[in-house]
């Protein structure tokens, strides 16, 4: 088990350590001169690298704070439509993905469901928005703040197209792997065995099934955690949530290059620590199941 850790520990730091020297190499391009040719932008690499040592993160050139005081102000706007969508997206995608993997006549209608879980999140986004404005009549729906918390009507209709948008796309993620993952389990030969032996589907489900489910859901952590974000930011986008996710896509666009490298590292760090979180859980269930 320790050196499974350790290995999974060296895994975290080898990609944190690409992390940052991916985010430098994209704060570089701020440094004045940087794209004249590779010798300048080579020294501002390593100017930036020694800044990344010492903490300074540089500032951002469109609202004149340091980008580390602008990470701070939007990633928890960020962080909170990513926690609530991630809640949508296991109530929908859980059981979907068990349905779709455990009952044959469903497996069939499973790239039926892909064909429609492929579709470009903006483009479901903008058809929730649509559906919000001439159908249920809410008011406008893009907001520069956080609505007030003590209206709860307010509140739920602001949060509630956003957090469905990444919602769906998590769900999309999470019953890929669930599907996947018991679809593999259904077909293992030791299935029949156990059935001969005299134990019943019901359990042999819950001992056997359920932690090899879990086991491929875990060990799809990063991918889940990739397909959130990735929704974010469009839902950011266009219900104009003030985040961190739409933050980096305003940031390239406008060549504010520390702050797009921070948050690239952070995003990058967040998947990197879903996938260690991920294979920890599942080397803890794969042992249990071992035991039992």
């Amino acid at each position: 088990m320790w050196r499974f850790l350790l290995l999974q520990a060296a895994r975290l730091a080898l990609g944190l350590v690409g992390a940052v020297l991916l985010a430098a190499c994209v704060a570089a391009l701020a440094a004045e001169g940087a794209q004249s040719g590779a010798g300048a932008y080579f020294s501002a690499l390593l100017a930036q690298l020694n800044a990344f040592a010492h903490l300074d993160f540089g500032t951002s050139i469109i609202s004149g704070i340091p980008a580390l005081g602008e990470l701070g102000l939007r990633l928890p706007v960020t962080l909170e439509l990513v926690g609530l969508g991630a809640i949508v997206a296991l109530v929908l995608g859980g059981p979907l993905g068990i349905l779709l993997g455990t009952e044959r006549p469903l497996r069939a209608a499973a790239p039926l469901l892909q064909i429609v879980a492929a579709t470009p999140v903006f483009v479901a986004s903008l058809a929730l928005l649509w559906l919000a404005a001439n159908v249920l009549h809410w008011p406008d729906m893009t907001f520069p703040v956080f609505a007030d918390r003590g209206d709860l009507d307010s509140t739920v209709r602001v949060l509630a197209l956003p957090v469905l948008t990444v919602g769906a796309a998590g769900a999309a993620a999470i019953q890929l792997a669930l599907r996947r993952a018991t679809a593999e389990a259904m077909d293992e030969p030791y299935r029949r065995g156990l059935r001969l032996m005299g134990l019943s589907t019901l359990e042999i489900n819950r001992v056997y099934l359920l932690p090899q489910v879990l086991t491929g859901l875990c060990r799809s952590f990063g991918d889940i955690a990739l397909a959130l974000f990735a929704a974010a930011a469009v839902a950011e986008w266009v219900f104009g949530w003030p985040g961190a996710a739409v933050l980096f896509l305003k940031s390239v666009a406008l060549h504010d290059w520390h702050v797009a490298a921070l948050v690239l590292f952070v995003f990058a760090a967040i998947k990197f620590l879903a996938d260690f979180a991920g294979e920890l859980g599942a080397e803890a269930l794969s042992a249990r199941s071992a035991a039992t």
